[in-house]
Formats: C-alpha cells, structure tokens, sequence
C-alpha cells in the first residue's frame, strides 16, 4: 500500500484515507503499473470523492452494488474491504448481497456472497450474521406485495389479477420472492433497498425499462433526482462512462414524467 501512496497526487488526507481503507490489500500492480494506479486512484478516491454528497454507507453501497451487477469480483473485494475499514454494517452488506440475488441470479451472486463470507472472516465477524427475517411462509406474498404497492403504487396489485396468464408465475415470484424474500427484511430502509436495486440494474446495461422503474421506485421513497445523481457520479468509476450517461438520461426522462 506504501506503494500506492508514493505513486498518486493526491491530498494529504485522501492519501491517509487510501492508506486506512486499503490497508493490507495487494499492491501488485503499483509495481506492474503504477501509471494506471496513479490515474485510477487521484481519479475515483480524490476528484470522484470530493464531490460526494452522499453518506459513507450510500456511498460504499452503491459501490458494492455496482461492482456486483458488473460481476467485478477482484475490485468489489478490495472496496468491501475498504466498507468494513470504514465502518459499514456487516448486516447492511450482507442485506445487499442477498438482495443481488432478486436482479442478478443466483449464478452471478453466488461467488460474491462466497468472497463475501472470507473478507468478513478476515475482519473477525462471526456468521452466520443475525436473521433479518420477519416474514413468515403464510405472509410472504402479502407482505411483499405491500411492499410493491408503497414503492411503485396501487397498480401493482393489478399485475396479480389482470396481467396475461402466462405472466402469473412471474408476477406472484416478484411478489412473494423478490419482494417478501428480501425486500422485507430487515437491515436495510426502504429508500437503501431502492438504491442498492438501481445499481444493480444500471451496472447491467440491456435493463433501461427496469431502470425507469426503479428510477421511479426511488423517487417514491425520497431518494430524488439530485441524490440519485450523485449515486450514479460515485459509481461512475466502476462502470465507466456510457451505462452512467445511459442512467442520467433515464433520470432525467422519468423526472421530468414525474413532475407533469
């Protein structure tokens, strides 16, 4: 890590925080490529970082959520190693991997949540982590769809009852599955879980019709356009430039939908 500070220009406090949060981690490639660590780090730790409006835990979720949905499981063990120097709750971690499974799968989640599980070990966190569960078998369905209904509106209950038969599967899984499985649980609010699922899909790309919606998911539970463009400008290091002008195009269109 010495290595890293030696190579960047950056503030004197930004290079005591890199040095805090990255602590331990390899430094291999200031040695194989110290140009690239130097534009890398000034740009995403220093300039990306001095404009954040975000909280800590906003800020080092939305990261982890990215790098999830890019399945960019080298860099998301580095940052969720910097989380854990920084103070975020295991359990909001945790909440966040779990929730990747709703909007990613359970191929493209299972290694994250493995790495996960040895980075936490690594920090003395005992686990299994305390269950945040407080649906039950028999309320899943309700509860997640109540869920639905306080984030997207009243619509939703119509996707149980009007939608075309071949879409009933589907429309009860997002009720009961992606809603009531993880949605309700606890850990994470309302307005982080609508944060974190935007990352998700943004980091994707190929989803801009689900971004819409949880652009409106968001606004629904205070998160406005100003924060969710701040969201997009910290992850915009990890994604690059297109998926992130591709988010604040679709920010912009369903504000100004909204606000009609």
């Amino acid at each position: 890590m010495d290595l890293i500070i030696e190579f960047i220009r950056i503030k004197e406090e930004t290079k005591n925080r890199v040095k805090t949060l990255f602590v331990g981690l390899d430094d291999f490639l200031t040695k194989t490529d110290p140009e690239w660590v130097d534009i890398v780090v000034n740009f995403s730790q220093e300039e990306v970082i001095k404009e954040n409006k975000l909280t800590n835990k906003e800020q080092m979720l939305s990261i982890l959520s990215v790098l999830l949905g890019t399945q960019a499981l080298g860099e998301y063990k580095n940052m969720l190693h910097a989380a854990l120097k920084s103070g975020v709750d295991p359990v909001a971690i945790k909440e966040t991997v779990y929730q990747a499974t709703a909007y990613l799968g359970i191929g493209r989640v299972h290694d994250f949540l493995v790495a996960t599980n040895k980075v936490m070990e690594e920090f003395g966190v005992t686990l299994p982590l305390p269950s945040q569960k407080i649906v039950t078998e028999e309320t899943r369905f309700h509860d997640g769809l109540e869920k639905q209904v306080s984030l997207f509106g009243p619509g939703m209950r119509k996707q149980q009852t009007d939608a075309p038969e071949l879409r009933s599967n589907v429309n009860r899984w997002l009720a009961d599955n992606c809603f009531g499985d993880y949605y309700t649980l606890n850990g994470l609010n309302d307005q982080e879980r609508e944060v974190i699922t935007f990352c998700f899909i943004l980091a994707q790309g190929g989803c801009e019709n689900q971004l819409r919606g949880h652009t409106a998911g968001n606004v629904m539970a205070g998160n406005d356009k100003a924060k969710l463009y701040s969201i997009v400008e910290q992850c915009m290091p990890y994604i690059g430039y297109p998926r992130t002008l591709n988010a604040m195009n679709i920010i912009d269109e369903v504000a100004d939908q909204l606000s009609k």
